[in-house]
């Protein structure tokens, strides 16, 4: 049937996969834009009033540390220390979140759990931009599905660890927070769109990879009948052929 080809199954991936590189882009370019969704989107917010050198409320994003809202950003960096909020050697911040990396600003924990964290979602998006263009191979053959499927895998093994590193490292900021005895919430926006990402990587990928196996020929219903019409005329040809031998030796 036409909707089991490997045409049709690629490029149902494909809205999944520009859906899953949607939803990444948001993500990394929170803190950039004061517009809607990216305003929004944080990965914590958190009170760091009274520690040296924070603002009130702190934002994490994915290049920046904000205030409220998304706004009063600070210089925008690469794989930023979480601990970038404040001052080195800071008093008044969590103990667990404090050491020796970033200046004095972040513990052992946090300054490696975020920084591969952070590049994780760099390759993983490398590897579904890859995805995304292989797709229009994949829509030509069953070989092109099974490049695209192949690369939407890595892409999907990246963009796990990097959600799962996201998940860990900012749950253990809040729970650190909240046992300081300060406020602090995750960023709905920023962790609907990164595990959503993952689910329609994680659909798309699937979809490849059923392509990959599915019937060689799309054949239709329109080509059904003229197939049939085909081999019903040929056969009447073949009979016909054979009647008039036996009638004329």
């Amino acid at each position: 049937m036409a909707l089991l080809s490997h045409t049709n199954l690629s490029l149902i991936s494909m809205i999944f996969l520009s859906g899953s590189l949607v939803m990444l882009w948001f993500i990394i370019l929170s803190g950039v834009t004061h517009t809607s969704p990216l305003r929004q989107t944080h990965f914590l917010r958190a009170d760091t009033s009274g520690i040296t050198g924070a603002r009130p409320i702190s934002q994490w994003t994915y290049f920046h540390i904000c205030g409220d809202g998304n706004i009063d950003c600070g210089p925008a960096r690469p794989g930023l220390p979480l601990g970038d909020a404040w001052s080195g050697n800071p008093t008044g911040a969590p103990v667990e979140l404090i050491g020796n990396y970033g200046g004095g600003t972040t513990s052992f924990t946090f300054w490696y759990m975020w920084r591969f964290g952070w590049v994780f979602f760099l390759i993983a998006l490398l590897f579904e931009i890859l995805a995304f263009f292989s797709g229009f191979l994949a829509c030509c053959s069953r070989l092109g599905s099974a490049v695209s499927g192949l690369i939407s895998l890595i892409a999907l093994f990246f963009l796990t660890i990097a959600v799962s590193l996201m998940t860990a490292t900012f749950v253990k900021m809040r729970n650190a927070f909240a046992a300081d005895g300060r406020d602090a919430s995750l960023g709905t926006y920023a962790f609907g769109f990164a595990w959503g990402a993952w689910t329609a990587l994680l659909i798309s990928t699937i979809l490849f990879c059923i392509g990959r196996h599915s019937s060689k020929r799309d054949v239709t219903p329109r080509t059904q009948s003229r197939w049939r019409r085909t081999k019903s005329t040929r056969s009447a040809r073949s009979y016909d052929g054979r009647r008039v031998k036996e009638e004329y030796p």
